[in-house]
């Protein structure tokens, strides 16, 4: 009897021999609970992929490219301020006349009793503090800049943990499957030695509650592969898409660079600092802006036109109405209660903090740098560990189970090894997703390397 079952159990392949990297490459597709389209295959989507649709649907990235965008129209307006403009004026004056030929004006507020000006005007402003303003507003367009690098590198680590942690529900969930089919085919075995008398009422029931602990561990893995599903539509589909897979990419990583190479980068390419340095820069210039308020400002303005009692080229005398006129305007501030200091006062303040977040900034990244490259280096060396857990594990419970055939084990040594060998698909498939997020958050500090 029990060599009959012992061909049987050979001529069936065992629960998890596959290799945890055998299935890196394949196209996961959704539940198939899912209510989906059957008529319509589903968009298969890479990371890439899945980057390029958030770019386009999250809020808060595109918050960011908008501030960047307004920033950028701000250093637009404050060049134009630094160059002439030009307008053209029309307005018609009446004002009550005393009745004379030819009239007069009553109330001597204007050249006469009608009044029709016409003409151009070339006005053009001069004060210190106006390339101040123009350099202020390019420190922060160059604020608004870093921040939406920082919105991007932020919004690929959340893209990664998404995309990848759907990618892992579903590995856990196919895992979830090949457990609850190996208690089922235990459970058979187990009902079979026990009719030929060779085991024990209470070996088949362990089985039975290892059977149904797995079906319920099935059904919370497909509660958490549909939900990661759903968590990837609302990030990546503006019309909440649920008919779509996901390419499996996940394999042990390429070596890291070394610590050196990588604080090089962040030193280079760290969005933080330059928002820092930015800030810096701002703030230099609004205490020059506070200063120059203080300071004399010239306008200059220049006319041509009609300005005269008829709307004509010429008048009743045959005199040309068209002529030019020019002013300038200096202006000097005197007394202002103080306001002009509380202001270079308020900006100085601002510089102050600025400095102080600098310096936060530089020792900041110093720590995270180290942090994420230990975090990324360490989950990586686990990453071939978890993998060698898994196959032995894996062939751990197809000897054990060929020895409970044989009558050298127990129940509760079968029962172990298929936990173990659960536990240890999940633990690689975590270690998968850990590994990546690691690296997201390192390259938010480095770039791309």
């Amino acid at each position: 009897m029990r060599i009959v079952l012992l061909g049987i159990l050979l001529a069936i392949p065992a629960f998890g021999q596959d290799s945890p990297s055998k299935v890196s490459g394949q196209v996961l597709t959704p539940a198939a609970t899912a209510d989906t389209d059957s008529r319509q295959a589903p968009l298969v989507l890479t990371l890439q992929d899945a980057l390029a649709r958030a770019k386009a649907n999250d809020p808060q990235f595109r918050a960011a490219l908008t501030e960047l965008g307004l920033a950028h129209q701000d250093v637009v307006q404050s060049r134009a301020g630094l160059l002439p403009n030009v307008s053209y004026n029309m307005q018609f004056i009446y004002t009550q006349g005393n009745g004379s030929a030819p009239p007069t004006v009553r109330y001597a507020a204007n050249n006469g009793v009608h009044e029709y000006i016409a003409q151009g005007n070339v006005h053009q402003a001069l004060s210190p503090g106006m390339l101040a303003d123009y350099r202020k507003v390019e420190a922060a367009e160059a604020l608004a800049r870093a921040k939406s690098e920082i919105a991007t590198r932020g919004l690929v680590v959340t893209v990664v943990q998404a995309y990848y942690g759907y990618v892992v529900a579903q590995r856990k969930y196919a895992t979830a499957q090949k457990a609850a089919s190996e208690a089922d085919r235990f459970l058979g075995i187990s009902q079979k030695l026990q009719n030929g008398g060779e085991v024990a009422r209470s070996d088949v029931i362990k089985a039975q509650i290892q059977n149904q602990q797995q079906q319920r561990v099935l059904q919370d893995a497909l509660l958490a592969m549909n939900k990661n599903r759903l968590d990837l539509a609302v990030l990546l589909f503006p019309n909440f898409e649920e008919n779509f897979s996901v390419v499996d990419d996940l394999r042990l990583p390429d070596p890291l660079p070394s610590f050196v190479e990588a604080q090089a980068a962040a030193t280079k390419n760290n969005p933080e600092l330059r928002v820092a340095l930015a800030s810096l820069r701002q703030t230099d210039q609004e205490v020059k802006v506070a200063w120059t308020a203080m300071l004399p400002s010239v306008g200059l303005d220049y006319f041509y036109g009609i300005d005269a009692n008829q709307f004509a080229v010429r008048d009743r005398n045959g005199f040309r109405n068209l002529g030019y006129a020019a002013t300038a305007t200096l202006q000097l501030p005197i007394w202002n209660w103080g306001s002009g200091y509380s202001k270079v006062k308020q900006a100085d303040l601002r510089r102050q903090q600025a400095h102080v977040e600098l310096s936060f900034a530089q020792r900041r990244l110093l720590a995270d740098l180290r942090s994420f490259y230990d975090e990324t280096e360490t989950s990586r060396a686990q990453l071939e560990s978890l993998s060698q857990t898994a196959e032995l594990a894996s062939d751990s419970l197809r000897l054990t189970t060929l020895r409970y055939q044989a009558g050298e084990a127990s129940v509760l040594e079968v029962v172990d090894a298929q936990n173990t060998l659960t536990l240890a698909r999940n633990a690689y498939d975590d270690g998968q997703v850990r590994f990546q997020v690691a690296l997201a958050n390192l390259k938010t500090l480095t770039g791309n390397f």
